[in-house]
């Protein structure tokens, strides 16, 4: 097992390489950033449909009004999702551009969402009662046509770089006020963009008697069919939780690829459901959430709990009680690094295995039981139970789902928890002994200095203080406790009016670390700013901080982030996985640790 995960740990940095791509950055950031639409979309779903399984309809006028904010959403989330990615692929390109000549991301963005509607949507006229209404097909505006949308982004970003390295742009006079001056800078890569999207248009359109967004459907539609069967779901998700158990986020890699069918799809189960078909569609965004993630990456809500009330380790204990609320909420990163999950050769099987099986059993139980797949979006960090619960519409099978995934997950790891428990009862009573045997060696010494009469009562006494401290140290240790060197009120001064943001993947774990600066701050009196993002949201938050901290997850930015950060003169740093959660418990050395970043 050990030269198994020594030859997966060697590809490290290639996966870390293809974690930092920017076009698959961008595609996940971009799309990360239209989730408040998913969601805002999703509630007037609830409304709507759910009632239904205890068979009550609204009235048609009352649920198109309900209705009427979904398709204002979510039907044009594809429109959306090219101008943030365009945006995310602007921001990456800029980093290797002069501070002094920068793309404008939001003329970017604009040439993205003309782009994206040629390739798109037609034109339609309707005329009644004499009376002629024209606007837009927005058939494929929505989550069916996100993948040209990443198109349209990326052709829109390149044009932009390719005329703005080399300056050819409309120049003025200096008199002329910068803001006017940008507009006509902005002039000719966005005439050239828009250029190219209506040519290539017309000639697809002459060629296929389609639109591109349609005939990009019907190309990679196989690819989505295939990727819902056993083999598919296998390859994604076994993948996913591999990267993650060498220390690279997996969904950063795996997402991108996925990111169109896991909408669609959901789309797509809604649209059946509402029709009275059965929802079949099994890779989905809730899914994915709730079934394959219940408790972060590696389906680690139960084993978390084993750790809380199972385990005879008093390590073990701490370190389940300590991360239970976090999991609980789908933030499992204090869990992956405290247990730890990453790189330990013990739970390499179940950390691949239960992802892969839950998501087996779900399609299982739609394929076999006739249950309907996800139909609803709730946010990420709502518990897993609550998740599947409501995701599936609150239909009767969804109960029996969720008591089926949870044993199955119970009985994936029980086994591998066992063999863990007991190796750390092991290391703990060892250590248990080293420590009595010192304290009994330095009592021993201690009295017979004394009775030699070489040493005071109060040497023996205090001799036999230390070794108890030494050995409570001890114990601590064992148990998983950090220390930290306190820090006086006095060395904290120079972080009055400093700021601090924390970046992680998704924005949750960042928050642990934020949180625990904040707190100690306000203890001391300090009056520090902290603040807690995503990786790929920071670039407009960055010049109000003083020090960007990144999490261990999103190590894999961190040259990316430097760049960002010396263009704009602050400074970064990362911190190790086990570091990191320690300063996250542990608010005077994550001071401590500030102290000696800004110092540097």
């Amino acid at each position: 097992m050990d030269k198994l995960i020594a030859t997966i740990e060697k590809g490290r940095p290639f996966f870390n390489a293809v974690a930092r791509n920017k076009y698959l950055k961008a595609i996940r950031d971009g799309f990360i950033s239209v989730i408040p639409i998913i969601i805002f979309s999703s509630i007037f779903m609830l409304v709507s449909a759910v009632p239904n399984v205890w068979g009550f309809y609204w009235p048609d006028d009352i649920n198109n009004v309900l209705m009427k904010a979904y398709n204002y959403s979510m039907g044009i989330l594809a429109l959306a999702c090219a101008a943030t990615t365009a945006k995310h692929f602007c921001d990456a390109q800029n980093r290797d551009m002069p501070k002094n000549n920068q793309i404008n991301f939001i003329s970017v963005m604009i040439a993205a969402m003309v782009g994206f509607l040629l390739l798109s949507s037609d034109s339609i006229s309707v005329t009644a009662d004499g009376v002629t209404i024209s606007g837009f097909d927005n058939g494929l505006m929505g989550s069916r046509g996100l993948l040209t949308a990443f198109i349209a982004a990326f052709v829109t970003g390149i044009v932009y770089k390719f005329f703005v390295k080399r300056n050819i742009t409309i120049r003025l006079p200096e008199q002329v006020p910068p803001n006017i001056s940008q507009t006509f800078k902005d002039l000719i890569p966005f005439s050239v963009s828009i250029a190219i999207f209506w040519a290539f248009d017309q000639v697809f359109r002459a060629a296929f008697g389609i639109c591109f967004a349609q005939g990009v459907i019907q190309v990679f539609q196989p690819l989505f069919t295939a990727a819902d069967g056993y083999v598919g779901l296998a390859i994604i998700y076994g993948a996913m939780s591999l990267f993650w158990f060498v220390g690279v986020h997996g969904p950063s890699i795996v997402e991108p690829a996925i990111s169109a069918a896991l909408v669609s799809n959901l789309t797509a189960n809604f649209a059946a459901y509402q029709a009275g078909e059965q929802a079949t569609y099994i890779l989905t965004q809730s899914a994915q959430y709730f079934v394959v993630c219940m408790g972060g990456t590696g389906a680690t809500l139960v084993l978390c709990l084993m750790f809380c009330f199972l385990a005879k380790s008093k390590e073990m204990r701490a370190v389940g009680r300590a991360s239970i609320v976090p999991v609980c909420f789908a933030v499992n990163e204090p869990f992956l690094f405290g247990a730890p999950m990453v790189l330990n050769p013990v739970f390499f099987v179940p950390f691949i295995a239960a992802p892969v099986l839950n998501i087996w059993l779900l399609k299982i139980f739609v394929d076999v039981l006739g249950m309907n797949g996800f139909m609803y979006t709730l946010p990420w960090t709502t518990p897993a139970p609550i998740g599947i619960i409501m995701g599936l519409g609150l239909q009767p099978l969804a109960f029996v789902f969720l008591i089926a995934v949870l044993a199955l997950d119970f009985a994936v790891y029980y086994p591998f928890f066992k063999v863990y428990d007991r190796q750390k009862c092991e290391e703990e009573s060892e250590v248990l002994e080293e420590e009595l045997a010192e304290r009994a060696s330095q009592k021993g010494a201690a009295m017979t200095a004394a009775f030699q009469g070489e040493v005071s009562a109060e040497s023996v006494a205090a001799g036999t203080a230390a070794s108890t401290v030494a050995g409570a140290a001890v114990v601590s240790s064992s148990a998983g406790a950090t220390s930290s060197t306190p820090v006086q009120a006095g060395d904290l001064s120079s972080l009055n009016g400093k700021g601090v943001l924390v970046l992680c993947q998704g924005g949750g774990t960042s928050g642990l670390l934020a949180n625990a600066l904040a707190k100690a701050a306000k203890e001391h009196g300090i009056d520090l700013t902290t603040g807690a993002e995503a990786y790929g949201n920071h670039i407009d938050m960055m010049p109000d901080f003083d020090l960007v901290v990144l999490a261990p997850q999103a190590a894999s930015y961190y040259d990316d982030l430097k760049k960002d950060a010396d263009r704009m003169g602050i400074k970064c740093c990362s911190c190790r996985g086990k570091q990191y959660i320690d300063l996250s418990r542990d608010g005077e050395a994550a001071l401590n640790f500030v102290l000696d970043q800004l110092a540097q």
